[in-house]
């Protein structure tokens, strides 16, 4: 897997987006996933797969605190296309345990906490999302946060132990903007309010201009790479 890592980016470096998407469709055949968050970048990819009929299985992450603009987004994106969207949830009892022990709001009194929190609403839900999938689709961009810039399009993902593929790497947030607008594609209206990285509601706050790509997410923690762990390896 590893030696295709390396073939694909040099097939691929100066792909466009829907290149890439249709040459990991063609790769990977049926064992492709890309996990949407609803955000701007998410909206992009699921346009090129939905509108091209790839076949690419396009789940998403219920953690059970998303914005409320967000469930109107995955609503809209469902009947403008036609297609599903599998979803997976956290496991109850996982959730029922931290918060009797810890409450609702444990993840604002340490890292430790909310990397917890993230992972059991995020990245076990995950986990099983990824089962099976030899390539793990992304909108990850370059110029999200300083931890993204030495990315590829293509990269071995040794937690889940499958490829990871960033089709929008190259993307700015101005080049996502314009592909919604002229593609008449669904998109979170909170985007309009300033907030750019969007997650769980409690967890995410807009930006001020100026402000770092990834300040409006866990805003309180000074010592953190603002990271939930999805995308650590």
């Amino acid at each position: 897997m590893k030696e295709l890592v390396s073939k694909l980016n040099n097939e691929l470096k100066e792909a466009s987006a829907l290149e890439v998407l249709k040459k990991v469709a063609d790769e990977f055949k049926g064992k492709a996933v890309f996990t949407t968050s609803f955000g701007i970048e998410d909206q992009v990819i699921t346009d090129m797969i939905f509108a091209n009929d790839l076949p690419i299985n396009v789940v998403t992450l219920d953690t059970g605190r998303l914005f409320e603009e967000t469930y109107k987004v995955f609503n809209r994106t469902i009947e403008k296309y036609g297609k599903s969207i599998q979803t997976y949830f956290p496991k109850h009892e996982a959730v029922e345990s931290m918060l009797e022990k810890k409450g609702p709001l444990s993840f604002y009194l340490s890292v430790e906490n909310r990397k917890e929190c993230c992972n059991i609403r995020k990245v076990e839900p995950l986990g099983r999302a990824l089962a099976g999938n030899d390539c793990w689709i992304t909108g990850l961009r370059a110029s999200q946060s300083a931890n993204r810039e030495g990315l590829e399009k293509f990269v071995w993902d040794g937690g889940f132990k499958l490829i990871k593929s960033n089709p929008l790497l190259d993307w700015s947030l101005d080049d996502c903007r314009t592909y919604v607008k002229e593609n008449n594609v669904p998109y979170n209206v909170l985007h309009d309010k300033g907030f750019v990285s969007i997650g769980c509601a409690p967890c995410t706050r807009a930006i001020q201009p100026g402000e770092d790509f990834r300040a409006g997410r866990w805003w309180w923690e000074s010592n953190s790479k603002k990271e939930c762990g999805l995308h650590k390896h």
